[in-house]
C-alpha cells in the first residue's frame, strides 16, 4: 500500500511538471506568433525587418563585446581592401 501511495504522489508530481512544460509550450508558440505579425506590420510600413532583427540581437549584447567584433571586423576589411 505505501509503495502504490508513493507511486501515486509521484505520478501527480510528474504530471504536474509535463502539464507546466506543455502551458509554457503554447505560450511560447503564441509569443512567436505575435513576434512574426510585429515584423510583418513593420515590413508592410517599409522597415527592413533583417536590419531590425540584427538590432534586435545587438541590444541583448554586451557594448564592450559588440566594439571589439566590429574594430576586428574593420581590421579585417581594411586588410583585404574593403574599408
Amino acid at each position: 500500500m505505501q509503495d502504490d501511495q508513493a507511486y501515486g504522489v509521484a505520478a501527480e508530481e510528474l504530471r504536474q511538471f509535463i502539464e507546466q512544460f506543455e502551458q509554457l509550450e503554447a505560450e511560447k508558440k503564441d509569443i512567436a506568433e505575435r513576434q512574426k505579425e510585429i515584423m510583418g506590420e513593420a515590413k508592410a510600413r517599409g522597415y527592413d525587418t533583417k536590419v531590425m532583427k540584427k538590432i534586435i540581437a545587438l541590444r541583448k549584447r554586451d557594448r564592450d563585446d559588440i566594439a571589439e567584433e566590429e574594430a576586428i571586423l574593420e581590421m579585417y576589411k581594411q586588410a583585404l581592401g574593403m574599408g
